[in-house]
């Protein structure tokens, strides 16, 4: 893969809200074609940077206290949709576990965030990305947030 350059979770959370889109995205499909446009104007190593810290945050996110009683793939896109939600909500789950039920309980999704890197990249240099990121962000990945107090 290429050099990644580091994003920020100040430019992470800009493009989440710079390409939000203005009307209702339940599944959060228009504000994943938004970011892979976003993110095709730009070198692959951002799209790498995206990766990275949309797998660190989805990571954070990987708790018992969240997904204890979720599957893997509902839990999955349902921090996903956290995410797609944007900065103050995904601070506020983070802060408060108990924001995280309408998500999980609405079944609220967002499981096309995942695919953006793949997208982007695929689109900026031809070829399949390898998902090599620091920070692994399928379900129960995180064994710190697993742990038993």
């Amino acid at each position: 893969m290429s050099e990644t350059v580091e994003m920020d979770e100040a430019r992470f959370w800009r493009l989440i809200e710079e390409c939000r889109p203005p009307w209702p995205d339940p599944d959060a499909d228009d504000l994943a074609a938004a970011l892979v446009e976003r993110l095709t104007r730009e070198p692959a190593a951002v799209t790498a940077g995206f990766a990275e810290t949309l797998s660190r945050l989805l990571w954070e996110l990987d708790r018992r206290e969240l997904g204890e009683n979720a599957s893997s793939d509902a839990f999955l896109y349902t921090r996903a949709a956290v995410v797609a939600a944007g900065e103050h909500t995904y601070r506020g789950v983070r802060a408060d576990p108990a924001r995280f039920a309408p998500f999980a309980d609405g079944l609220v999704w967002a499981e096309s965030l995942l695919y953006v890197p793949d997208r982007a990249w695929r689109r900026v240099t031809g070829e399949e990305w390898q998902r090599d990121t620091r920070h692994c962000y399928e379900s129960y990945a995180n064994r710190a947030g697993w742990e038993l107090c």
